[in-house]
C-alpha cells in the first residue's frame, strides 16, 4: 500500500512516499531519506539515540511511525546548524567535552535543544540531569553533557537579552 506525507524536514516542505505504513520515523530518515545523524541505539524507545524534535517536542524517533507525521515540523541534528556556524549547543559540547565515542551526541543535542526550548533548566544542573535522563551515553560523558546544557542555556539567554535591547 504506497501514499504519501507531506511534512516539513529541516525547514523544506517535503513530500514523502511511503511503500509501507510500518516504517518508522527513524529507518524513514536514515534508510530513505540519507539523513544518518540520528542513530539506531535499541531501536525500542530506551537509549534516545534517535531523539528528533517534532513540532518542537523531544521524541523517540525508533517509536514513531512515520505515516502519523503528515503536516509536522521534523527537526534533525542535520538541520541544527546554520550553515558553517555551529548551533550554541554543537559548541558548548565540544567546549565540554560534552561526548566521548561521539555515538548519543546527536540525540543528546537533539534532546537538550527541545529542554532549553522547554525552558525547564533555569541553571539547575540537577534539572538538566533529570530532563535529560532519558538520552543514555555508554562512555559516561555525563559531566561535560550536563556542562554543555548549562553554558548554552546561558548564551542562548544572552542572545535572547541582546535581540530585546
Amino acid at each position: 500500500m504506497a501514499f504519501s506525507i507531506q511534512m516539513t524536514l529541516n525547514g523544506d516542505k517535503r513530500r514523502v512516499d511511503l511503500d509501507d505504513p510500518r516504517v518508522t520515523l527513524l529507518d524513514l530518515l536514515r534508510e530513505r531519506l540519507g539523513l544518518t545523524g540520528t542513530k539506531k541505539g535499541c531501536d525500542r524507545g530506551q537509549c534516545g539515540a534517535c531523539t528528533v524534535l517534532v513540532d518542537g517536542r523531544r521524541i523517540n524517533a525508533c517509536l514513531t511511525l512515520a505515516a502519523s507525521l503528515e503536516g509536522a515540523t521534523v527537526e534533525t541534528i542535520e538541520g541544527v546548524a546554520d550553515g558553517t556556524e555551529l548551533h550554541p549547543l554543537q559548541q558548548a559540547f565540544i567546549d565540554h567535552d560534552g561526548f566521548q565515542c561521539g555515538y548519543c551526541t546527536p540525540g543528546q543535542i537533539m534532546s537538550a535543544i527541545g529542554l532549553l526550548r522547554e525552558a525547564r533548566v533555569h541553571g539547575d544542573p540537577e534539572r538538566v540531569r533529570e530532563q535529560m535522563s532519558g538520552n543514555l551515553c555508554r562512555c559516561g560523558a555525563y559531566a561535560g553533557i550536563v556542562e554543555a546544557v548549562l553554558d548554552a542555556e546561558r548564551q542562548l539567554a544572552g542572545n535572547t537579552e541582546r535581540g530585546a535591547a
